[in-house]
């Protein structure tokens, strides 16, 4: 590091205590006593000497999910799930809730150490504690473990960098909100670089940084990326270097294959050969260092305003739970997804017979089973595709809306 640097790294220092990753802004989002959190001791292994809180629902979904939560520096696990909602969704939807919580012993800020070897390398430290809270979770309440998901803010995020990374077969996907790439620090004056700088680094070189932190081969998790573009606490640049890191393990291109937009804000995508979102990225326009707060579906609201948490009129907590899946018709019960199923396999089919279907492949479900949805009507959308060259005129063409329509309408979900 140049001379330059090092003076800009001590000139800093006196600030530590006035930034999120190294600040205790949080400190002020203390729940009240009805915090629905349970603490677990005894977990097992912890060398990263954390705490487990945890939220395990009445009306747990068949097969049950996990959703780990990582608050930011400052903050404790009760007043980031105050501020996110984060039970509220889990008692909403269904599924069971980690929220792992630093102690002052280990961080003074109350930061996860994201930039440490020592608590982020696979079975040691940190790392190794939240791991083992998740085994605790599976054994205990039988999750599947097939859905499994983190997810976390400022230093929470990269930390969920360094879990995605770290333990890339328990997660089935992760969010990052206003966090880091992972392996780009190692100490605290790299670790301040980053965020404020936030280099730019070959694709190739991130996307190797995870590979050599397992032996994994894939499939690797789905991630969600969020970040507000007039952050001043973590660069927003952090955003498009975590997409690049986990384009290039995913083997994908850089170029967004969809953009457009969510409750106003900028939402780019990328989908893999089956036609389900693997990365996705949302810019929430003029929003500082936070987590973006706002309405959800039917109206619903969960979290609170506070300290880096912001209403943004857009409800991170509501779309990362449903880009996990954990939100799709819970409530319908399983005859009800067969028979929409079947209709909408019923009705693929007549169109394919017309010909009108011959350049779009459909795969039809076998009568007995009720297979996932998007992957039926994500073929006969052309919403999230790629534009295609000129094609000869259709002799006929699919009203795709009628399709939808007609199949909703069956199943009792549509007058």
């Amino acid at each position: 590091m140049s001379l330059a640097n090092n003076v800009d790294f001590l000139r800093r220092l006196p600030k530590l205590n006035a930034i999120n990753c190294f600040g205790d802004y949080g400190r002020n989002l203390r729940p009240g006593p009805r915090s629905p959190l349970a603490e677990t001791t005894g977990f097992g292994p912890n060398p990263g000497d954390l705490r487990m809180f945890s939220y395990v629902p009445g009306n747990l979904q068949q097969p049950p999910g996990l959703v780990v939560v990582l608050h930011g520096c400052g903050q404790s696990a009760a007043g980031y799930d105050l501020g996110a909602g984060w039970s509220t969704l889990a008692k909403r939807y269904g599924f069971a809730l980690l929220m792992p919580e630093q102690q002052l012993s280990n961080n003074g800020q109350g930061c996860f150490n994201w930039f440490n070897p020592e608590d982020t390398t696979r079975e040691h430290g940190e790392a190794c504690s939240i791991r083992q809270m998740i085994a605790r979770m599976v054994e205990d309440h039988t999750i599947n473990e097939q859905r499994i998901f983190v997810t976390g803010l400022s230093a929470g995020g990269a930390m969920t960098s360094v879990m995605l990374a770290s333990y890339p077969e328990v997660f089935a996907g992760g969010a990052i909100i206003a966090g880091l790439p992972f392996g780009v620090a190692s100490n605290v004056r790299e670790a301040l670089n980053g965020m404020y700088q936030s280099s730019s680094r070959p694709a190739g070189e991130l996307g190797d940084l995870v590979r050599s932190a397992s032996n994994h081969k894939g499939p690797w998790p789905k991630l969600s990326v969020w970040h507000g573009s007039a952050d001043r606490t973590v660069n927003p640049a952090n955003a498009n270097e975590i997409v690049k890191q986990w384009l290039d393990v995913h083997h994908l291109p850089s170029t967004p294959m969809s953009e457009g937009t969510v409750d106003g804000y900028p939402r780019q995508v990328w989908w893999n050969a089956d036609g389900e979102t693997i990365v996705e990225s949302y810019t929430i326009t003029d929003m500082a260092h936070g987590t973006p707060l706002g309405l959800a579906d039917n109206d619903e609201r969960y979290g609170a305003q506070g300290v880096f948490l912001i209403e943004a009129g857009i409800s991170s907590s509501y779309l990362i739970a449903d880009f996990f899946g954990l939100t799709e018709l819970i409530h319908k019960p399983k005859e009800n997804v067969t028979e929409i199923a079947r209709e909408v396999a019923k009705l693929a089919a007549t169109a394919a017979s017309k010909e009108a279907a011959k350049s779009v492949p459909v795969a039809l479900p076998t009568p007995n089973s009720a297979p996932d949805l998007s992957k039926v009507l994500w073929p006969l959308t052309t919403v999230n595709r790629r534009p295609e060259p000129p094609r000869q005129p259709r002799r006929r063409a699919i009203d795709v809306g009628a399709v939808i329509t007609r199949a909703l309408t069956a199943a009792g979900l549509m007058k």
